[in-house]
């Protein structure tokens, strides 16, 4: 069972949109390996659940999204004689984790309030969409504590801001506010804490209103073709966009718009 009694996540299903939150609030959503072996089972349910559309990714609580890695079980496992991680998740438990799972193709929106730190901020960075609240507060502190941000937090971030901003916030572990993720780009809205379900409806409103299979389509071709030439991208191949281009949904959307209604999207 995903998300049962003391478990360390919790996920429903409603209306079409997965909710995902990070249920371990006394240590401010840190992470630990059993949370990751349940995340990973979420996924692959969110990935197969074709009533599904969107997922909104969370923390409990109104202090973190998550501090990430719970260092307590990190320093336990050093003790036992476990290895040391490095980049990725190979190996470890939940793998392939969200930070890695380049499959997924239906689009993940992170809901961010307080503290998103190391793997809490690498977790929001592999999302599609961040939502923040103006409370939130975003960093990768790895390097101050002898670890690397392993979760693609190091690449990702090289990828989406100017480099030497990039590497100012990679290799001290200053924090960013909300109002500077916003203006990096790094978040889509920042609103007041108390309007936050609000803005993050209307952000999952707005992509149940898009075509199911437009919107996994788009996801695969822009995630894949990010290091390609342009001609290149231009002429690979995108199996969604192969099942979109032949699916009734795209003959739905030009009829809906010509007998002026709302398309009724089937996804297939």
């Amino acid at each position: 069972m995903i998300g049962g009694g003391n478990s360390g996540v919790r996920y429903e299903k409603k209306d079409r949109v997965a909710r995902v939150t990070l249920d371990r609030p006394e240590v401010l959503n840190a992470m630990d390996q059993r949370m990751h072996e349940e995340l990973a089972l979420v996924w692959d349910d969110i990935e197969a659940d074709d009533e599904i559309r969107v997922a909104v990714l969370t923390g409990a609580g109104d202090r973190s999204f998550s501090v990430g890695q719970d260092l307590r079980e990190r320093a336990r496992l050093d003790r036992e004689g476990a290895p040391p991680t490095t980049f990725g998740s190979r190996g470890q438990p939940g793998w392939p984790r969200l930070t890695d799972r380049f499959d997924l193709s239906k689009p993940v929106l992170a809901r961010v309030n307080g503290y998103a730190l190391g793997g809490g901020f690498e977790l929001a960075l592999a999302c599609d969409l961040i939502v923040a609240s103006d409370q939130a507060v975003f960093a990768l502190p790895e390097a101050t504590l002898g670890l690397v941000p392993g979760a693609g937090g190091a690449f990702r971030l090289a990828r989406q801001l100017p480099l030497k901003t990039a590497m100012g916030y990679l290799l001290t572990g200053r924090r960013m506010s909300a109002a500077e993720a916003l203006r990096f780009g790094l978040v889509n809205e920042v609103v007041p804490a108390g309007a936050l379900d609000e803005a993050v409806a209307a952000w999952t409103d707005a992509l149940l209103r898009s075509a199911p299979l437009a919107v996994r389509s788009l996801k695969e071709a822009v995630s894949r073709s990010l290091d390609m030439p342009l001609e290149e991208a231009f002429t690979a191949s995108y199996t969604w966009e192969e099942k979109r281009r032949r699916s009734e949904d795209a003959v739905e959307g030009p009829r809906a718009f010509a007998q002026g209604r709302e398309p009724v999207w089937r996804g297939a």
